[in-house]
């Protein structure tokens, strides 16, 4: 049976167990880190996360190690942490980028496309956080910026097809106005023309994006093919007419004026005009008349005229030609002008051409100011809806500002491709005027809260030139910096102002905060020279073949000292201190990597205390006791090798030449300092003789003192030793000192006596060379685990005795009452006996006293039931001051309880006081 407490027989443990050192086991994520957690210095601990990190660790494992790790060192728990934020990052933008995938997918997919909706997606999956320079959202942004761009070179090719459409209108007024053999001979070149245009302007309806272009294009396309086809159609039979009418006399003259005239002047006819002014005179003879009296032109006269007229003539042509519509109407102005001059010297033919380009060049200025109508009344809509806009998108004075800026270029354009309208200008102005009071409210305010943050900003640099003045002599840097910092962000949140007032005052801003901090600047850089020179010497200890652990405590403190005396730049300060602590970590892990190599090298004893520790772990898995204790002998005699060991070490090492020459000189011998080993050895060997003890002083005087001992023929009296501070010889004499040695008395040596009294004191027993630290943890780990196995067999041995035993009870069976070994040294031969006997008896008695007195002495808490009992026993035993105490009688407690009968309330009470009872 396997002991209970430290007083029992059976057992072989020592009388007062050795307090359990901390076991420094390995992490279980150490493997997994890189020896992470088993890292000595924070700087190393943190470079092994960093490298475990690039192996791309799973983020199941880096929430594990960011919780272990956290506990221990932020520092290097920083790096995990960032790690897990970036994952975290990374899926949430992975579900926002599958949301705004779908939106695309879905703009891609639907029949029309928005092209405000396509930018809008961009923008808001921008705002959102949305990579979009990553799949799929990459390729998705291409595919709505091509089809947006497909879109609106549909939109473009509209536009550029009216105006095809106008020229090739243009084209045909103007073959109007010529002859009508021109107008026959280009009559094939305009069918090929028209078709071809009418051939795009299909391929633009019939195309896949047509759908999604904007509202206002397609009445566009449809408005410019209608009246491209009015006038075609016009244009087509006109000159089939006319070349019918110069073949045939008879046949009808076609109706365009400039052709019916050319055809009238071919059959020998007057023109259209001749005829109707012949029909307004008073009279046939009087034109003749007329025409006889009319006075003859001076031929150069006419020639000039002639040469004025047709070159104002050229350049109405080559505008005209040009579709150039405000340039047409200013050279038509100075052909009328020119012909008012000269129109009466020139012929009848110059005169019809001047006529025709006066035509065309109307019909093209009546285009273009039609067309310019367009547009400006457009941005009259536009300039009146600025007012009229929906509740909540009211634009603001900025934006109304740079709306009203845009509308009005656009009416400047509009006014140079034709001639001014009064009236939709004065719509237009007024309309922008009535906007503009919006934008006059906004330039209000604006002037009002510039003036507020200018007033606001001039109270600030004079309250930062205020507080120069008040700390001038002030030694808190901190404070100091703190508040140039509040300064700081109070003056760029200022508010806005104008360039020119912020060029004002942001001289004087500078030169009031460079003021303020002027000493903070001289406090920073000699803290700058101090922590380089802190550098210096940490760069010095680091280099040091020893490291000196209180010469760099002592530096780091003034370092820190340093810092938060004068604070810096955070990115600088952060540099200087890697500077700083780089030599010194550096310098740790030197010696770190030295304590582990020494730590891996053992030595011949080390090798035998770690092979018996090992065995000794073997034995502990057996759960053997036998083998346990055997193994922890063998454990302990490998230990109590090592003084041995040293001791045969000591004995067989050479000394050195010097130890040899003075042992040599103090055993009176003549060899020379300079012998060799083997003398030095036999030196050694020699047993050195006693000096003789110097001849004692006279005596002088003596105390008289009767006390025993005093007296120096009479021995003191053994027993109780002196107290502390008391001499044994009552003087100065060197009796009570051991005697001298080497002739130096009162010289401590190894004859005197005990400190307090004559008893010697022990000597310290040698253990030998120190262990190495794997040995060492090796043997006190294989302890530890075999005191806790004896301990854990111990319990299950006492329980199953105690089983047995209440078996035993039950059956009423003395046979398989447990023996004294296995229930225990508290367990007597004698009451082990009175236990068999009243199990071999038939039940008799009533066991309620004895089991309340058991429970007194077990001191375990008694059942509701039997509390009224037990107060009454323990009342009756203060009366009874004679009678043994329960703690005595315990033993025939138990036999009383064990002769009588047995049932489940009893043997569980039984069972709760002996647990107690034979474990102490």
């Amino acid at each position: 049976m396997f002991p209970f407490f430290s007083r029992s027989k059976m057992s072989d443990a020592p009388e007062v167990n050795p307090a359990p050192a901390k076991t420094q086991e390995a992490h279980p994520l150490d493997a997994l880190t890189g020896g992470a957690f088993s890292a000595a210095t924070s700087g190393e601990r943190a470079s092994r996360i960093r490298d475990w990190l690039a192996t791309q660790p799973a983020p199941e494992q880096l929430q594990e190690v960011f919780k272990e790790l956290s506990g221990r060192d932020k520092g290097a728990a920083r790096a995990v942490r960032e790690r897990l934020d970036e994952i975290r990052r990374a899926k949430g933008q992975e579900a926002i980028a599958a949301e705004w995938a779908e939106k695309a997918q879905a703009l891609l997919a639907a029949p029309k496309l928005n092209i405000a909706d396509a930018l809008a997606w961009q923008r808001d999956a921008a705002k959102a956080g949305a990579p979009l320079s990553r799949e799929p959202l990459s390729l998705l942004k291409v595919q709505v910026a091509d089809r947006v761009k497909v879109i609106e070179d549909l939109q473009h090719r509209v536009q550029v097809q009216r105006e095809a459409a106008v020229l090739l209108a243009q084209r045909i007024e103007v073959l109007s106005t010529k002859p009508w053999r021109d107008a026959q001979a280009a009559l094939e070149l305009l069918r090929g023309d028209v078709a071809r245009w009418q051939e795009q302007a299909q391929e633009l309806t019939g195309d896949a994006s047509w759908a999604s272009v904007e509202a206002r294009f397609p009445p566009l396309l449809d408005a410019s093919r209608t009246q491209l086809l009015v006038v075609w159609d016009a244009f087509q039979p006109a000159v089939a007419q006319a070349a019918a009418a110069a073949e045939d006399a008879n046949a009808p003259l076609p109706p365009v004026p400039v052709w019916a005239d050319e055809l009238r002047v071919a059959r020998g006819l007057p023109t259209e005009a001749a005829a109707a002014a012949a029909a307004t005179a008073p009279g046939a003879a009087a034109k003749p008349a007329r025409a006889q009296n009319k006075p003859k032109v001076d031929p150069e006269v006419r020639e000039k005229a002639v040469q004025a007229v047709r070159e104002a003539l050229v350049v109405l042509e080559k505008e005209t030609a040009e579709g150039h519509g405000k340039a047409s109407a200013g050279a038509a102005a100075a052909l009328r002008a020119v012909l008012k001059n000269h129109g009466k010297h020139i012929d009848a033919a110059l005169e019809q051409q001047v006529h025709t380009a006066l035509v065309a060049a109307g019909e093209l200025e009546g285009w273009q100011r039609w067309g310019a109508d367009q547009v400006r009344e457009d941005l009259v809509a536009k300039a009146e809806g600025l007012l009229n806009r929906p509740e909540g998108q009211a634009l603001g004075g900025r934006k109304m500002q740079e709306t009203l800026r845009a509308l009005r270029e656009q009416w400047k354009q509009a006014d140079q491709g034709g001639a001014p309208n009064h009236g939709l200008w004065k719509k237009f102005d007024e309309a922008c005027n009535a906007a503009h009071k919006v934008v006059e409210g906004w330039l209000d305010k604006i002037r009002a809260d510039a003036a507020e943050h200018k007033a606001q900003r001039l109270a600030l640099i004079e309250e930062v030139k205020a507080w120069t003045q008040e700390h001038a002599n002030s030694g808190d840097w901190k404070a100091i910096n703190r508040a140039l910092y509040q300064f700081g962000d109070r003056w760029r949140e200022g508010g806005h102002v104008g360039e020119k007032i912020f060029a004002e005052l942001q001289p004087l801003w500078k030169q009031a905060i460079a003021a303020a901090g002027a000493p903070l600047d001289a406090a920073q850089k000699d803290s700058l020279a101090r922590r380089h020179a802190m550098i210096d010497e940490a760069v010095a200890l680091g280099a040091a073949p020893a490291l000196r652990i209180d010469a760099v405590k002592a530096l780091q403190q003034r370092w820190q000292a340093e810092a938060q005396t004068v604070p810096l730049d955070r990115k600088h300060e952060q540099k200087l201190w890697d500077a700083f602590r780089k030599p010194i970590d550096e310098a740790f892990n030197r010696k770190s990597a030295d304590r582990e190599k020494a730590a891996t090298e053992l030595s011949a004893r080390d090798r035998v205390v770690l092979d018996a520790s090992k065995a000794l772990e073997a034995a502990n898995a057996t759960g053997d006791a036998q083998q346990i204790r055997a193994a922890v002998q063998a454990l302990e005699a490998a230990l109590r090798g090592q003084a041995q060991a040293a001791e045969a070490a000591a004995a067989s090492a050479p000394k050195s030449e010097p130890v040899a020459a003075a042992q040599a000189a103090d055993a009176g011998s003549e060899a020379p300092a300079d012998g060799t080993a083997a003398e030095g050895e036999a030196a050694a060997a020699a047993p050195a003789p006693v000096a003789p003890p110097k001849p004692a002083r006279p005596v002088v005087a003596v105390r008289g003192d009767d006390r025993p001992g005093m007296k120096k023929d009479a021995p003191a009296a053994p027993g109780r030793g002196a107290r502390p501070g008391e001499r044994r010889d009552g003087g100065r004499g060197d009796a009570g000192r051991g005697g001298p040695r080497d002739g130096r008395p009162g010289d401590r040596g190894g004859e005197r006596g005990g400190r307090f009294g004559d008893r010697e004191r022990p000597a310290y027993e040698d253990r030998g060379p120190r262990l190495g630290d794997t040995a060492f943890r090796a043997q006190r780990d294989a302890m530890e685990h075999a005191q806790l196995a004896l301990k854990k067999l111990a319990a299950q041995a006492h329980g199953e005795a105690l089983t047995q035993l209440l078996s035993a009870w039950e059956k009423r069976d003395a046979a398989q009452v447990p023996s004294a070994q296995e229930l225990g040294g508290r367990v007597t031969p004698a009451v082990r006996t009175a236990w068999t006997q009243a199990l071999s008896a038939a039940p008799k008695g009533d066991a309620a006293e004895a089991l309340l007195r058991l429970e007194m002495a077990a001191e375990v808490p008694t059942p509701a039931e039997h509390i009224a009992a037990r107060r009454l026993l323990q009342l009756q035993l203060l009366t009874r001051r004679n009678d043994p105490a329960p703690e005595q009688t315990w033993g025939q407690d138990a036999a009383k309880v064990l002769a009588s009968g047995s049932d489940a309330a009893t043997a569980r009470r039984l069972q709760n006081v002996l647990k107690n009872l034979l474990r102490k």
